[in-house]
């Protein structure tokens, strides 16, 4: 009897061996009924022998041993999938999941060979079609359950994230009302306006922590457009950039009409993370050179730095959440998550801008926004 059919004929008790064997993983499996651990391994089992069933010539073959044939079982492919992202809800851990599709393998090959009279060369054909069947149901399963365990860990972040912003609020209000109402002097005024900029610090990376979370969470970063004028929120991001810093001194240059419909909020994100960006890797803070200049349809943003290059190979990554730089890698001090440039690209995106970098010994680094004056 070929594979595909004795699987369909004897998929009641294939199954069984595979609910004994789902038993025996704890502790996942105690809390866990009948229909749980049978859950999908009729439908894995019956789309397999449908997909074994279909005629595959060579070249298909040697494609899907490597993953790369065109066409799929979208039946085996939604139970392995449904099936993944069901052994991580009720508990089950990669390598426990994986293990029954091991076992199912071996439970296969083992039944149907016991069954057989005698060898040929077809039986041999059915057994490569089996394992090529169980490996794509094992390769969406075992994306599926990845997903959720990245689901789960981005919606921990948020959790965490939106917590931590009560208690940052607190410090941070109770340090302006020392600082307003008692007269400080010496180390202790020191010590409450290190306290204050410090839970500045932190309110930002948790800001950007839960961008780069919302983003990974599938949702696009919500604006709210409204008329306003670049230049004025240009001025007032470098302020804040500069507070603190006596030595920061950027020089700005406004050339034409700087008005549009953004987000006023979001693009004071972003002037915030570029310019201190670049104050921060600059070699000199007042050389640091932001440029607005109003075009047609469009107003062009740059921030310029003198300083160390970034590394070439650093380039196509920048943008990148958790990315960081080299000074940063190496344990200087930062107060970055490694997601400034990540939110800039992401506002920018938002805005249906677009956003270019360049960067050299000889002219320094260069960020380019272009923000179409209507979203």
């Amino acid at each position: 009897m070929r594979l595909s059919e004795f699987i369909v004929q004897h998929v009641d008790r294939i199954v069984d061996e595979w609910e004994q064997f789902a038993k025996t993983i704890t502790p996942a499996a105690e809390s866990m009924d009948r229909a749980s651990l049978r859950d999908h391994s009729k439908s894995i089992l019956l789309a397999a022998a449908r997909d074994m069933s279909k005629p595959q010539t060579a070249s298909e073959q040697l494609a899907k041993a490597r993953g790369e044939g065109p066409e799929k079982t979208p039946s085996l492919d939604e139970a392995g999938a449904s099936h993944g992202e069901l052994r991580h809800t009720v508990g089950f851990d990669l390598v426990q999941m994986t293990s029954e599709f091991r076992h199912l393998r071996a439970c296969v090959i083992r039944l149907w060979v016991n069954s057989l009279d005698g060898p040929d060369l077809a039986y041999f054909q059915d057994m490569i079609r089996f394992n090529e069947a169980i490996d794509e149901a094992l390769a969406e399963s075992t994306a599926a359950y990845a997903e959720q365990v990245n689901r789960s860990r981005d919606i921990f972040l948020a959790i965490l994230g939106h917590d931590l912003r009560a208690p940052l609020q607190a410090v941070s209000m109770s340090t302006e009302m020392l600082l307003r109402k008692t007269t400080l002097e010496g180390d202790a005024l020191m010590c409450a306006v290190s306290i204050k900029r410090g839970t500045r610090h932190m309110a930002i990376m948790v800001s950007d922590l839960l961008e780069l979370v919302r983003s990974r969470l599938g949702k696009s970063l919500p604006i709210e457009p409204a008329p306003m004028d670049l230049a004025e929120t240009a001025h007032e991001a470098i302020a804040r950039a500069c507070a603190g810093q006596p030595e920061c001194d950027p020089t700005v240059d406004i050339q034409g009409d700087t008005r549009g419909v953004w987000d006023a909020r979001r693009l004071d994100q972003m002037l915030q993370n570029l310019i201190g960006n670049a104050l921060q890797h600059g070699s000199k803070k007042r050389e640091v050179t932001l440029t607005l200049r109003g075009e047609a349809d469009s107003v062009r943003l740059t921030v310029h730095n003198d300083g160390a290059p970034i590394p070439a190979d650093a380039i196509a990554t920048i943008f990148d959440p958790l990315v960081r730089s080299a000074d940063e890698e190496l344990g200087q001090p930062s107060t970055s998550l490694g997601l400034g440039l990540f939110i800039v690209k992401e506002v920018v995106t938002a805005h249906q801008g677009t956003i270019e970098v360049s960067s050299s010994e000889a002219d320094g680094t260069l960020f380019t926004v272009v923000l179409p004056r209507k979203v």
